[in-house]
């Protein structure tokens, strides 16, 4: 089997960060979202991998590379434009060849990974896997039909109740895809939908099975949904400390330090990741707080937070919290008086003054 990852797309609900970066790079517990997809992937047993790339096609091969890190073969498939999934996957055609595959969307999280799914779907002869799960708010997502263990049909953003089960962006295909994709036509937004593909799978007799996942999955495409991320993702780290702590310095629960990493003075409670050659002095860093490298951050609080590498956070008088902070951004309170606000800030950027 192959793997394809979709690595294309602007990110427009993570702006600004997503202004010079790719949304996939994003990091939860230090490593960019799309890592743990090729991760995934390498562990259960696929080693061949196309990534799809848009925009920030350069971004994302310096991050990946050749994949050798991994003991995978990475190949890049440039997509003109993000006109849809079911685009993504006709013009990747040429690197799948008739050999079947597993399509991940590069900024999806599954906590259980997907060895047993890929095992049963090699050993199986379904032209397609899909897998769900159950959500609260069914008419934000792409929803299956399933009656008495069959797929009746899939319907996208569903006006009134379907089904309450939302598909993950995981898929498993079979060649007989291909003949899906060429079928379809542009959805209203001119998109070719992976929904139309499935369904045309369906009418047409191919056999389309399902799984129900019962373990977490995000899809990391808002802030809450990355902060939420790093939060699962941290509360299953092992605690390490490669780093130095003094003896002025308390570290309580699992919490990870890494090399070059100086604490002094400071609070770590975890669950929280403390990225390689960052300072933290006179500070406390709260739980589910995921600091980068080469930060430093003095004479301040904060928790629940992202804060990307080469920043620095300095005597904040209020605990910061619930942030998503990019790269090599300065937070400092200002001596200046009279006291103002001065502002430099991206589109769709969100302020909260009290």
């Amino acid at each position: 089997m192959k793997g394809l990852i979709l690595s294309g797309g602007k990110g427009t609900r993570l702006r600004p960060i997503t202004y010079t970066s790719a949304k996939q790079l994003v990091p939860v517990a230090n490593k960019p979202v799309l890592f743990y997809a090729i991760e995934d992937l390498v562990e259960a047993g696929i080693n061949d991998i196309g990534v799809v790339v848009g925009d920030t096609r350069d971004d994302i091969m310096a991050a990946v590379g050749d994949g050798s890190r991994w003991g995978a073969k990475v190949t890049y498939i440039p997509q003109e434009a993000p006109l849809g999934i079911a685009h993504a996957v006709k013009i990747a055609h040429p690197f799948i060849g008739d050999d079947r595959f597993v399509l991940f969307l590069g900024d999806n999280f599954i906590r259980d990974g997907i060895v047993s799914l890929v095992e049963s779907f090699r050993a199986g002869d379904a032209d397609c896997q899909i897998l769900l799960i159950k959500v609260d708010q069914p008419a934000q997502f792409g929803v299956a039909e399933v009656v008495d263990g069959k797929v009746l049909r899939l319907v996208e953003k569903p006006v009134e109740f379907v089904s309450n089960l939302a598909l993950v962006g995981i898929y498993m295909f079979g060649p007989a895809v291909f003949a899906a994709v060429d079928a379809i036509k542009p959805s209203w937004r001119n998109e070719l939908e992976i929904t139309d593909a499935i369904q045309y799978l369906l009418v047409m007799g191919y056999r389309v099975c399902h799984h129900v996942i019962d373990g977490w999955w995000i899809d990391t495409g808002k802030m809450e949904d990355i902060l939420e991320a790093n939060r699962l993702v941290l509360d299953t780290l092992e605690p390490r400390i490669d780093g130095i702590v003094d003896e002025q310095s308390r570290v309580h629960g699992k919490v990870v330090i890494e090399e070059g990493a100086v604490i002094r003075n400071s609070v770590v409670r975890g669950p929280a990741i403390i990225g390689h050659n960052t300072m933290i002095v006179d500070s406390y860093v709260g739980p589910f707080t995921s600091i980068n490298y080469g930060t430093t951050i003095t004479n301040s609080e904060i928790e629940h937070s992202i804060v990307l590498e080469n920043c620095t956070i300095s005597d904040v008088g209020t605990r910061i919290e619930e942030s998503l902070i990019g790269r090599n951004v300065r937070i400092a309170k200002s001596p200046n008086k009279p006291k103002a606000y001065k502002f430099m800030l991206g589109d769709n950027s969100v302020v909260g003054i009290l």
